[in-house]
């Protein structure tokens, strides 16, 4: 019966270590998806430090675009107001243009004395005084005429150098204006095409983090299969044989005698507090060191899970225990305190052996 259970432990065992070996697999590609990402993170802080930089740059655009715009509508109005003013001058100088113009006719038709005529016409002082102003009045009143005329063409032309600039200056601010906004749908386009690339950087890695955890959780779950039909059958059989004692070099032995197939320290990312020992389900499991049991439970991803108070603030634990020879208790160095098995969170038959000091965990190889 014994033989037989072996048998199916070792089947199943195989079974487990095929599936162990895809899980690690998997393991490392996730790791590897999750080192990419890592890369890709420095690519996107690129990618946000160009938004960023590009949002500026879109937002000075836009104050811009709004500032030429009231130039441009200022100028615009401007540009009304002198229309409107060249066109009254206009009228005004057409209207004056006729006056002087009906003048110059009447004075042609009258056939006006000059002053020399009218002076040695004249009939005694007053007569001459009279006739003198007269003529003076005359003179006075046409000189207006041609005056009002004169300004009125030099204003008109003021007023039409003063539009033509309007209009140029119009035609240069909307030129502005175009290139403006043609700069500022470039830098929009820009945008939001470096949005798009961090968005599709982001999607690919974790796509590939999803795919790869789901794989492990699946892989997790038929090991556990495996592994817990095979600790049935190991279970209901007798117990292995302890072994041979396995001496260590600080006053301990080792609680397996099997070799270590994870070492102690950092592992996926986080610490590994113990060292895994590979050795068959329902091996026995012996006291490292003389002590007290303080500790005897299902724990957490352990599963169960002793520990052992040796004084002095050191002690030892045991994890993924199938079940317990004892419980509670003092044991002595080399006693059974429970059997090999896959409990709480694991992927094949192992011993998880912990040596702490104060409670926290050290490397067990400087004790064994």
């Amino acid at each position: 019966m014994a033989a037989a259970a072996l048998a199916v432990s070792a089947g199943g065992t195989a079974v487990a270590q095929d599936l162990q070996q895809k899980l690690e697999q998997k393991k490392q590609k996730l790791e590897q998806a999750k080192e990419r990402k890592g890369v890709l993170t420095t690519e996107i802080s690129r990618y946000t430090e160009r938004i960023n930089q590009l949002r500026g740059e879109v937002a000075t655009l836009r104050n811009r675009e709004a500032i030429v715009q009231e130039r441009l509508s200022r100028t615009e109005a401007r540009l009304e107001l002198e229309e409107n003013r060249l066109e009254q001058l206009r009228k005004r100088l057409k209207r004056s243009l006729k006056v002087l113009a009906k003048r110059l006719v009447e004075i042609y038709k009258s056939d006006e004395p000059d002053a020399l005529t009218v002076i040695l016409n004249a009939n005694g002082f007053d007569d001459l005084v009279s006739r003198y102003e007269y003529l003076d009045r005359i003179q006075s009143q046409d000189a207006s005429i041609v005056h009002r005329v004169r300004d009125l063409r030099d204003e008109a032309r003021e007023t039409v150098e003063r539009v033509r600039a309007a209009r140029d200056e119009i035609a240069a601010r909307k030129a502005e204006l175009a290139r403006t906004r043609q700069q500022l749908e470039a830098r929009q386009a820009e945008l939001d095409a470096v949005r798009d690339r961090k968005a599709q950087a982001l999607a690919s890695v974790r796509e590939h983090i999803h795919e790869y955890e789901g794989d492990i959780s699946e892989l997790n779950a038929k090991i556990q299969a495996q592994l817990q039909a095979a600790q049935a059958s190991t279970t209901q059989s007798d117990p292995l044989p302890a072994g041979p004692i396995r001496g260590g070099s600080s006053g301990m032995i080792w609680p397996v005698n099997g070799p270590v197939v994870s070492p102690f320290g950092p592992r996926w990312g986080r610490l590994h507090a113990g060292i895994d020992i590979a050795v068959p389900a329902g091996t026995p499991i012996r006291a490292a060191k003389a002590g007290r049991i303080v500790l005897a439970a299902p724990t957490s991803g352990y599963g169960n899970y002793t520990c052992i108070d040796h004084g002095g603030g050191l002690s030892t634990c045991y994890a993924h225990q199938s079940r317990y020879a004892i419980t509670s208790g003092s044991v002595s160095q080399g006693q059974v305190i429970g059997y090999v098995g896959c409990t709480g969170h694991c992927y094949g038959d192992h011993l998880h052996f912990e040596v702490r000091v104060n409670g926290a965990p050290v490397d067990p190889m400087g004790y064994l």
